[in-house]
Parts: C-alpha cells; structure tokens; sequence
C-alpha cells in the first residue's frame, strides 16, 4: 500500500502490462508484446502535451471552463477518442479554440480544478496520477490525512468526474478506494460521499449501500438529513432505523410543528417572524436549536440579528453535542466565527469525540489553500480566515477596551478621529479585502453614514453645496457621526483583535512619523496647523479616491445581490453543491 495517497499497488491501472496468451504463440512461455514500450512512450509523450505550460504551441483546440474561472486547455481529437461524452460534446464546437463550460454537464456537483486534471490526465495517458500535493492533505498536524475532509472532497469528485465523462475504469477504481476508507472518515462527511455516490447511479450501488449502512448507525438527525440527501435516501434511512429498533416512530419525524415554523422563519431570513413565533411560548431558541440552525444554513446577517437578540446560550449544544462555534467551524464563515467569539462562545468546548473549533476548521481546510500566498489586496480563502481568526482567540484573552486604537495621531478633536479612521478602514478594504468586510459587518459599518471628508454641510449657493474653510467653520459633532465613529472604532477593534497580521501593516502605514507629525497639533503655530491640516486632507483625499472606487463597485454587488435575494425561492443546500448558490460547503448538525 502506498501511505502517501491510499492506494494498493493493485489499484494502479497503469501497472498493468499487455501480455499475450501462451497458447496464441509458437512458443509456450508467455511473451511481452514489442508494443509495450511504444505504449508507455506513447502515453509519456501525451502526458507531457497535456502538461504543457505553452499548450497553443502544441495545438490544443479547445477549452474547459471551470465555474472558479480557471480554464483547462485541451485537444479535442484525444478526448474524442477516449470519451463518447467528450466526442459528443466537441461534435458542437466547431470554432478552434472554443470552449466549453464544464456546468453544462456537472450541474449538480461542482468539479474542481485539480479533479478535473485528474481525470483528463488519465484520458490523455492511461494512467492515474499520483494524489495531488496538498490538496488532499489538510492543515492539521496530527491527522493521517487518509479521510480528512480535503481527501473525501477530492476523492469525490474526481468520482463523479468520472461518471460525467462514463470513466469506468476511474468509477471502479475511485469507488473502490472510498469504500476501503470509509470506516476512517467523519460521520458528516460520509453524507458527502453518499450524496455523490447516489448521483453516480447504479455505477456506485455498493458505495451507497456501505454509506446508508454507515448513516443509519450514526447520530446524525433528521434536520441534517434532509438538508444535506435527497428525500428517497433520507426515507431509506429512516425506515432502517425503525427495523433495526434504533429508533422509534414518534422520533423519526420532522421537529414539531412550532420549532419546524422557526426553521422556516429563518430559511427567509425573517428574524422578526421568529421574535413573534417565540411570543407564542410553546418553546424557545436553545430547545428548537435555532441558533444552530441559524449558523449552518442562513445568512452570515442573521446570524447577526439572531444574536442581538439576546434570547439564545452561545454555548449551547444541539443534540450531538456540538456548540454553535463547533457549527461555525464546520460553515466555515469567518464573519459568523467573529460574531460567536464577540458573543462569549468558548473555545475550549470540545465534541463528544474530543475536537474544538480549531481543530474542526483545520481538518476541514486544504493545505494547499492554506499555505498559499496572497497578495495585498486579493480576497484571503475564507478557510484559512476562519483558522486564523480561531487561532488568535486562543492566543489571547479578548481585549474590550481596545477600541482605543493608536489614535496618538489623530489628537483630541474628533473630526480628526473620524478622518483618521475613515482613512484607516478605507485603506484596510483595499489592501485586505476579505478580512476588512468580515469586521465591517460585524461592526454595521454600512449602516452608517459616510464622514464627507472634502466638504461639510453649509450654506448653498445658487442650489450648489459650497466648500467652507475649515478654520473659520467650527465642526459640530452629531449623532450621526458619533454612530459613525463607533462603528469604525469597533471596526478597528475587531482587526485588531483577530487580524493583528493585517493591523500590523496598517499601523506602519497610518502612524507613520510623517502622518504623526501632520496629526498632532502640540504647540504648532495656526499657520502651521493649517498647513498640516491641508498636507493631512491631500493624503486624506488620495485614500479616499481609491476607497470610493472599490465602494461603488462593492455597492453594485450588494444592489444586484439585494435584488436577487428578494426573488429566491428556498432552496434545500447540498453538500458541496452549488444549486442553492449558498456557502454551506460543509454537513453541520441541526
């Protein structure tokens, strides 16, 4: 057995030689075929066509389009050949270098990039590559990495690769590997396999019939079941249970018709219908497990409301004995892990077999996205937030006066701390965008009043606002700017809290000594607080024009995102599937 990848030497199609009978040669000792190493050259020489960086320099006529945007290169002659799917698909295209959308095909299941490659490698060669490094391997140091997350993902798809393209030889094998690890995988990860295996039909009838066997025995309820198989398979399941005397009929349904009312309040994202349905008293958030539900399945938004209410333990466990943080964990939303830890959830509550929060999130992540680098400005993968965020919160204990910020720069007056922050969290958008927006949100950023940097509010002249002097207009604090002010400092306190990497780089940028200088008022003469101010308002003003660049393309996202969401239908979210269009990559408990 190879440790490195899971597979027996048995289990390699390329190792098999192309031997001719004894009985069809003068000779009776079997004979290897001359063709042999033609063959083996052969498939060397295609897999380095199908590697090649340069692929136009070897002809590739056309192209396969990912949903993530990266695009494979191929020739269509080759897959042809090899598959009846790709020979009818190619039959369509006849432009050289057309492409093709793999969607239009893998509707249910979304493909990954290095799946895909696996796939058309052995289409080109013949042979099955070798694991992929990284991908199948996730960030936790103490896992084998035999049936971690990123392995049954990889595994998974690569299966149902081959079915879309009728692989058989790729179906046995994968499917073959899947059944002799399956005792090693999580509960909630078998629910992926089993949701792709029953995709693949009757190609998989022995892989799906080991997961059911596997599900039935497990604590997994009946919300997650629904929520993550289709209705057939979650009737199978069921029924079992009653056969097997696992289960009893009044258990086997639905939650009552109260709680089951909640679930669907906030699968409509309504938080005010799930405030009236508690004022009807027949039970309470922590008994309908709602605000488990809510983090597993709703918007990172209500999440955020059902928090502000107030009515639900943070630290309350659902009937598997996960906490809410341990259901964050397995979302992988960074917003909604910021909110639990700013709420009091705990670290430190372990899973009934003995895992945090982090190490949830670690085993869940790939170390190839977690390792990889990131430029300043480029979105952070969000599985590598999550464990950066969990991480920070164990190192330290949280820091409730730290809204402070390093306001030494910005003096006393509270215009200039409102400039100081504006510039600050402006600046914190463009160079970290992922990060800036969780704490954002979290922080109601938006729901405030942008400070006018440029202009204040004064008379009008001839229906045009005017420029004022900021030495003869006195600046007069309102309510809206102080709303302003907190949500920024606490913007500011978040970063800091769990970016301090990202709050580091801003701190050399925004209290720098030329910033600190034009900042601090001290004994400086007026003239000299007016030439500061105005050198102050030009940096000022060279931030904000990028900040305001990046807003408005930020605001025509969130008008098309508001508009889309008012239309949608409540869609039922799959494992790793994308019909539902929602983040919930990961099986959670109800």
């Amino acid at each position: 057995m190879d440790h490195r990848n899971g597979f027996s030497d048995s289990d390699d199609i390329s190792s098999t030689c192309c031997i001719v009978p004894a009985d069809t040669l003068p000779s009776s000792e079997p004979f290897i075929t001359p063709d042999v190493p033609a063959l083996h050259l052969l498939s060397k020489n295609l897999d380095s066509l199908f590697q090649s960086k340069d692929s136009n320099s070897f002809y590739s006529d056309a192209k396969i389009a990912l949903s993530s945007g990266r695009e494979v290169s191929v020739h269509r002659c080759i897959l042809s050949a090899r598959s009846s799917v790709f020979k009818t698909v190619f039959s369509g295209l006849r432009d050289s270098g057309a492409k093709f959308e793999l969607k239009e095909l893998a509707r249910d299941y979304e493909i990954g990039y290095d799946s895909l490659v696996a796939v058309l490698a052995y289409l080109y060669t013949g042979k099955v590559r070798p694991l992929p490094k990284g991908v199948c391997v996730c960030v936790d140091d103490g896992c084998s990495h035999v049936g971690c997350r990123p392995a049954v993902d990889f595994i998974a798809e690569v299966l149902y690769a081959a079915f879309v393209f009728q692989v058989s030889e790729l179906i046995a094998l994968y499917q073959r590997h899947l059944l002799n690890i399956i005792d090693k995988v999580a509960i909630d990860d078998i629910l992926v396999v089993l949701y792709v295996a029953n995709m693949c039909g009757n190609a998989c009838e022995r892989l799906v019939a080991k997961c059911i066997e596997t599900v039935v025995k497990s604590d997994v309820d009946i919300v997650t079941l629904d929520k993550a198989l289709p209705h057939h398979i979650v009737k199978q399941i069921t029924h079992t249970r009653l056969e097997l005397g696992l289960d009893k009929p009044e258990n086997i349904g639905f939650p009552d018709k109260h709680v089951r009312r909640i679930h669907r309040a906030l699968d409509s994202d309504d938080v005010e219908l799930v405030r009236m349905l508690l004022k009807e008293g027949h039970t309470n958030l922590d008994e309908a497990y709602a605000l488990h539900y809510a983090v597993a399945y709703c918007d990172a938004k209500t999440t955020t409301e059902m928090l502000d209410l107030g009515l639900a333990d943070v630290n309350h466990r659902n009937s598997r004995g996960y906490t809410v943080l341990h259901v964050a964990a397995m979302r992988k939303e960074p917003k909604i892990i910021v909110s639990l830890l700013t709420k009091g959830a705990r670290l430190s509550d372990l899973t009934i077999d003995g895992r945090k929060a982090l190490q949830i999130s670690k085993r869940l992540t790939r170390a190839a996205d977690y390792y990889k680098s990131t430029d300043e400005g480029k979105a952070s993968p969000k599985d590598r937030l999550c464990i950066e965020i969990l991480e920070q919160a164990e190192r330290r204990d949280p820091l409730h006066g730290e809204a402070s910020l390093s306001l030494a720069t910005a003096g006393d007056d509270l215009r200039m701390k409102l400039l100081y922050l504006e510039n600050r969290v402006g600046l914190a958008k463009l160079l970290f965008p992922m990060e800036a927006k969780v704490v954002m949100d979290i922080a109601q950023v938006d729901g405030t009043s942008e400070f006018q940097l440029a202009t204040i509010n004064s008379n009008k002249l001839n229906g045009a606002q005017t420029t004022v002097d900021l030495n003869e207009a006195p600046f007069i604090i309102q309510e809206e700017h102080l709303n302003r002010l907190r949500a920024l400092s606490r913007t500011v306190e978040l970063g800091k809290r769990f970016f301090p990497r990202c709050s580091e780089v801003l701190n050399k940028i925004m209290d720098a000594d030329d910033l600190s200088q034009l900042a601090c008022g001290g004994n400086d003469t007026a003239e000299e607080r007016v030439v500061k101010r105005q050198r102050y308002m030009e940096l000022q003003d060279v931030l904000s024009k990028a900040f305001h660049e990046d807003k408005e393309e930020f605001d025509r996202s969130a008008i098309s995102s508001s508009s889309s969401s008012k239309s949608k239908s409540i869609v039922v979210s799959r494992p790793r599937g994308k019909l539902s269009g929602n983040d919930n990559s990961s099986i959670r408990g109800g």
